[in-house]
């Protein structure tokens, strides 16, 4: 059972690390949107900036480190959004020192660093969460329902293809580049803080490319619907004339036998991208289209179900990981993404990059 944590005032007091791009896109604004939350500290690694972040966004302290920021005194919790190579480390020392954690994907870079993360959590008696929007939808929800009720029968096959408009940062361009010449796509728009050009191109940063950036989220997802572990990995890259990979294929095996195909690119049209989410059982279909916000099932007799659409704001609600962390930082809901998905991400990840490199299939 995890401890909850709040002031006095009943609000969870929370600290950024890694106050970025995303962090001051999604997070931050969630928080300052939640009833029961108060920004306390951000941190950024340039102190001018985590001045200014702390001034425009209310909090009260602005710190250029990580020992700064866990020095607050009262932080309960801490939204962990820095770039990959840092989320273990930080997420660590935060729930070393007894603080509810919330990581961006993904959670580490290294199956052994998930595996840790979750055990500390779990000793020290707090949350930990990873974010992914998707786990949130009313579809992500119903399905999940379907799948672990059986409603499906025993689950034999997933297929997931995901693509998304992120080749120019994997090259490196600047914000205004990423995007070609389509001004509305995805968070076209220029945002409070872009990227840094190498946060996504450079290895050492991002770990990789589209495996870390983008499947992180799949296959979390795989997890999140079925609760099941994965037990081996093969994988082929290509990197696209970058220095991280573009271009992913992957299969694996769950342990109670279903069979998993993932493929996924970062470079797909600028005129659609694509998340096709299928399972097949051997009483039922699910057929999702993420992107989208399209649902059905369909079953022996040939009956379909058609889920309502999803409206666009609905489609990735990207508050929805944070309110969620509040709320279960506070004790009045379950935490609906828990380490343990990102933890099953990592370990596909990990197993990914090293059949990717070995050419092997890579067991668990």
């Amino acid at each position: 059972m995890s401890k909850q944590h709040a002031s006095k005032d009943g609000k969870v007091r929370i600290g950024v690390i890694g106050a970025g791009w995303w962090g001051t896109a999604a997070h931050i604004p969630a928080i300052k949107n939640h009833s029961r939350a108060q920004l306390v500290a951000v941190q950024h690694h340039d102190p001018k900036q985590a001045q200014r972040i702390a001034t425009d966004f209310g909090a009260a302290h602005a710190c250029a480190t990580l020992d700064e920021i866990l020095a607050v005194r009262d932080l309960d919790a801490a939204v962990i959004a820095s770039t990959p190579h840092l989320h273990y480390p930080q997420a660590k020392a935060a729930l070393s020192r007894g603080l509810h954690v919330l990581i961006e994907k993904p959670m580490s870079l290294k199956a052994i660093e998930a595996q840790e993360l979750v055990a500390l959590a779990n000793r020290m008696g707090v949350q930990i969460s990873i974010s992914a929007p998707w786990h949130f939808t009313a579809h992500g929800i119903e399905a999940r329902k379907l799948v672990r009720g059986g409603k499906l029968g025993q689950v034999k096959l997933i297929s997931i293809l995901m693509t998304n408009f992120v080749m120019g940062l994997y090259q490196g361009k600047p914000w205004n580049q990423v995007f070609g010449d389509n001004p509305t796509i995805q968070n076209a728009a220029k945002p409070y803080l872009v990227p840094g050009q190498t946060s996504y191109s450079d290895p050492k940063l991002a770990g990789g490319g589209q495996i870390y950036c983008q499947i992180s989220h799949a296959a979390a997802y795989v997890s999140f619907l079925t609760g099941r572990q994965p037990t081996e990995v093969f994988a082929r890259f290509d990197n696209g004339g970058t220095q991280v990979d573009v271009h992913d294929a992957l299969n694996f095996k769950l342990d109670d036998g279903t069979i998993v195909s993932l493929a996924s690119t970062g470079a797909p049209m600028l005129s659609g991208r694509q998340y096709e989410v299928r399972l097949f059982g051997t009483e039922g279909m699910l057929l999702l289209e993420l992107w989208k916000g399209t649902m059905e099932f369909h079953d022996r007799a040939c009956n379909v179900t058609r889920v309502p659409n999803l409206g666009d704001a609905n489609v990735y609600p990207m508050s929805a990981p944070t309110d969620n962390f509040i709320d279960a930082c506070a004790g009045v809901a379950e935490n609906g993404s828990p380490g343990e998905h990102g933890l099953f991400a990592i370990k596909v990840l990990d197993a990914a990059c090293e059949s990717a490199r070995s050419g092997t299939n890579v067991k668990l």
